[in-house]
């Protein structure tokens, strides 16, 4: 990856972003693709839409959304201790002992997720999962007025960890959950310039996905594509106690990942096969039996219905901090997208 892309990526995932708190995020992401773009603005839900060649045909919508799993400080205790809400699907035996940051009007304030010590537990508490109420932030303060003078009642919180090299082109971060998405669908209009584009692309990081894939609903809907990808995360199963009979085979470094099934047109699905084989770029299959839970979900179901795909990026240990994928997936990703756009023009007919 060039490096200007690499350190976009970096900074994207440095940037706080749960959902409904994306504006950090969402302001990188305007800088980095104004050269890029014919336009790019803002709308009212706080999607971020980059449009090139707005004049073309068909408009064709790129999604992948930018906000990350998150918390929200939801009470302070006599003692200044933190209870928190989780903004996203967390698994709950994770979250203790993290270092985390509480994103305040002033600037963030560190914490850690603390819990009982295992040494002080009943033999009982050590076989039970905690619940979320049991846990809590503590950020040092000495009591509930010096907690207080520093955070407030709706604060989000983030884990702190940022994107590093784990080995050769695998890296590791919190957030590739769906970043790496938002980025990819970035770095499609700058491979597309001085290409000879006929669709008018819509390129949008959206918002709260994880709450309800809310910000692909209202950006598309806005948009009115007649085609659309989603760009998101997938389960890569190449790590232990992963099931391939269950999940299928997901190989991290082996390419994009092209789901099939009902969410997805099939004209849109045999345009990506050909463009990945004709551009000789890897890539891998993903059995989806039913509607998904991404970005793709939303843009299908649009006014009166749009021609839409999915390609995902192989990632392991989805929703947790240490999030793990290949660098050369990701950039796949978007040389994919951005070979199928110049395949497309007014005539093709995505009619299934």
């Amino acid at each position: 990856m060039r490096p200007e892309s690499l350190e976009f990526l970096r900074s994207l995932i440095a940037a706080p972003s749960p959902s409904g708190y994306e504006q950090p995020a969402q302001k990188l992401w305007r800088e980095y693709m104004a050269p890029y773009a014919d336009s790019v603005r803002t709308d009212l839900h706080g999607n971020c839409i980059a449009v090139k060649n707005p004049a073309g045909a068909p408009r064709v919508i790129l999604c992948g959304h930018v906000d990350e799993l998150g918390f929200q400080v939801g009470y302070i205790n006599d003692q200044g201790y933190i209870s928190f809400n989780t903004i996203g699907g967390f698994d709950v035996n994770i979250i203790p002992g993290r270092r985390v940051l509480i994103h305040t009007k002033n600037g963030p304030v560190l914490g850690i997720t603390g819990k009982k010590a295992i040494h002080v537990m009943t033999p009982d508490e050590r076989k039970k999962a905690y619940e979320l109420h049991e846990m809590w932030i503590d950020i040092g303060a000495k009591d509930k007025d010096e907690a207080a003078a520093l955070v407030e009642i709706g604060d989000p919180i983030t884990y702190t960890y940022g994107l590093e090299q784990l080995r050769g082109d695998i890296y590791v971060a919190r957030a590739f959950d769906d970043k790496a998405g938002s980025f990819a669908v970035g770095e499609v209009l700058r491979l597309l310039a001085g290409k000879p584009l006929k669709a008018a692309v819509h390129s949008v990081s959206t918002v709260q996905e994880e709450v309800g894939l809310r910000g692909a609903t209202t950006s598309a809907f806005g948009v009115d594509p007649k085609v659309g990808i989603a760009v998101d995360v997938c389960h890569a199963t190449d790590s232990p106690d992963m099931d391939k009979r269950k999940l299928g085979e997901i190989k991290l470094g082996a390419g994009p990942v092209i789901a099939r099934g009902p969410n997805f047109n099939p004209v849109v699905v045999d345009l990506l096969i050909q463009a990945a084989k004709e551009e000789g770029i890897p890539y891998q299959m993903e059995a989806a039996p039913r509607g998904t839970g991404t970005d793709a979900n939303a843009i299908q179901l649009t006014r009166a219905g749009v021609a839409t795909g999915l390609v995902s990026i192989p990632l392991r240990y989805m929703h947790t901090a240490v999030e793990t994928l290949s660098i050369s997936d990701l950039e796949n990703v978007s040389k994919l997208i951005a070979a199928f756009i110049l395949r497309v023009s007014e005539g093709t007919d995505f009619t299934p």
